[in-house]
């Protein structure tokens, strides 16, 4: 198997990082599927409390790998809703994970990167991290992780970025609730040794069970229904005129047609 995640086991703590660091750590269906069933894997096995994710090299996550993505601008629109249906397994996965997740986010983080933070129930960010939902940059959303950001970060929020795909700090994350706690890049692994000390002290059964008492509370939609639409809108936007521009221009390093100012 390749060892594009690597897997770390001590005590009741597992951590699974990122290991595409030449790449930024960015996604493709490789990696996608080895997160996932490292993640059932977590799920299931009883002698693990917490799962922390973390990105090897200086980001995070950069989201989609660059030639994934040349493959995905080149396929049709079923493939493509099945490569967007198998993305949101992932990030269903992680987000319904019956085990504490926490998000040690050391660097850049961007498109599905966010997602990933925003599936995590605790995030602690470094504050030298950047964040980015730039998928409108070439004619897409962040159509498949959107349930997750916009339950972190509100609907107002989530409408400005969405929309312009600009870049923001540490400190935005913040504010707007993707992360919970910032702390100096040399604190960060002190600071999540402190969140998994909490967790350590609070009853297994009731830390693993809080996610599913939120969730019931909020009352949230179909979840099938959502997964599968919002994989079904990323598809079309994939093979629509204006998503071959702005993924012709990224891959091109071009500024795609609809630009009228740099």
């Amino acid at each position: 198997m390749s060892d594009a995640l690597k897997r770390e086991r001590h005590g009741a703590v597992l951590t699974l990082t990122l290991n595409r660091p030449t790449l930024h750590n960015a996604f493709d269906a490789g990696l996608i599927a080895q997160l996932t069933l490292a993640l059932d894997a977590a799920g299931n096995d009883p002698q693990i409390r917490a799962v922390v994710l973390a990105g090897e090299g200086p980001s995070f996550s950069a989201g989609a790998d660059m030639q994934w993505m040349r493959g995905m601008a080149a396929a049709g629109e079923e493939e493509n809703r099945q490569d967007a249906l198998a993305l949101a397994r992932l990030m269903r996965t992680l987000d319904e994970l019956p085990k504490p997740t926490l998000a040690r986010v050391h660097g850049a983080a961007f498109g599905g990167g966010v997602g990933l933070v925003a599936c995590c129930d605790i995030a602690i960010a470094s504050t030298a991290a950047r964040f980015g939902l730039t998928e409108s940059r070439l004619g897409l959303l962040p159509a498949v992780i959107s349930p997750y950001v916009i339950e972190a970060i509100g609907p107002r929020q989530a409408r400005r970025w969405f929309a312009t795909g600009e870049h923001f700090d540490a400190e935005t994350a913040l504010r707007i609730g993707l992360v919970h706690q910032l702390v100096e890049p040399e604190r960060i692994d002190e600071a999540v040794q402190r969140q998994l000390g909490l967790l350590d002290k609070a009853g297994p059964i009731a830390a693993a069970s809080a996610k599913q008492l939120v969730r019931r509370v909020a009352q949230g939609p179909d979840r099938d229904a959502l997964d599968h639409d919002n994989a079904a809108l990323i598809a079309r936007l994939r093979v629509s005129a204006e998503g071959q521009e702005g993924l012709g221009a990224f891959l091109g390093k071009r500024s795609p047609h609809w630009v009228t100012q740099d």
